[in-house]
């Protein structure tokens, strides 16, 4: 069962853990991924999870599971996650460089999940921002080596420009008769 929002939704920094929570009703909070250092200062005191944030939360709740086969638990934490680095983190520069460049013209949306090429691995990543020409993108994967001292865990977010998005692999079901 997916979650919905609640008007009594709040986004809460939690002091004990050092990341960016969001209150869910009187006894649940679920935590994000992301610490005080990558938020805006308006996230480290509580803030009401508004309309715009429901909304962007609702989208995703409809558009995850079109593209991805997961749990309804982990499709809420996905969204809720992607949700908060869409309005909670400090905007950041592109890092393109990390990762390999697309030979296919990709049209890049919010909501819409790619693999980037770093390394010889391919990750997921979930386009959580989109301008006229890169994206903020969560990893949706466990990681991603960058380099031999820096590795992305599972919901950091980088900026790309779009040439580095690469679409999905298409899964070809073979039917035998």
């Amino acid at each position: 069962m997916l979650l919905m929002p609640q008007k009594d939704w709040q986004w809460k920094y939690n002091d004990s853990y050092g990341v960016l929570g969001v209150s869910l009703g009187s006894e649940i909070e679920f935590l994000t991924s992301y610490k005080a250092k990558l938020l805006i200062p308006d996230a480290l005191s509580s803030m009401e999870f508004n309309i715009a944030h429901a909304k962007f939360y609702m989208s995703l709740l409809d558009r995850l599971p079109k593209t991805l086969s997961l749990s309804d638990a982990a499709i809420v934490q996905i969204a809720l996650n992607a949700t908060a680095a869409h309005f909670m983190l400090t905007p950041q520069m592109p890092k393109s460089w990390f990762f390999d460049t697309s030979d296919v013209c990709i049209y890049s949306d919010v909501g819409k999940v790619f693999e980037l090429k770093c390394q010889k691995q391919r990750v997921l990543a979930l386009v959580v921002e989109n301008t006229l020409q890169s994206a903020l993108v969560m990893l949706l994967s466990p990681e991603c080596v960058l380099s031999g001292a820096k590795t992305m865990v599972q919901f950091e977010t980088i900026k790309v420009m779009h040439n580095r998005l690469h679409p999905l692999r298409a899964q070809r079901h073979v039917v035998a008769a």
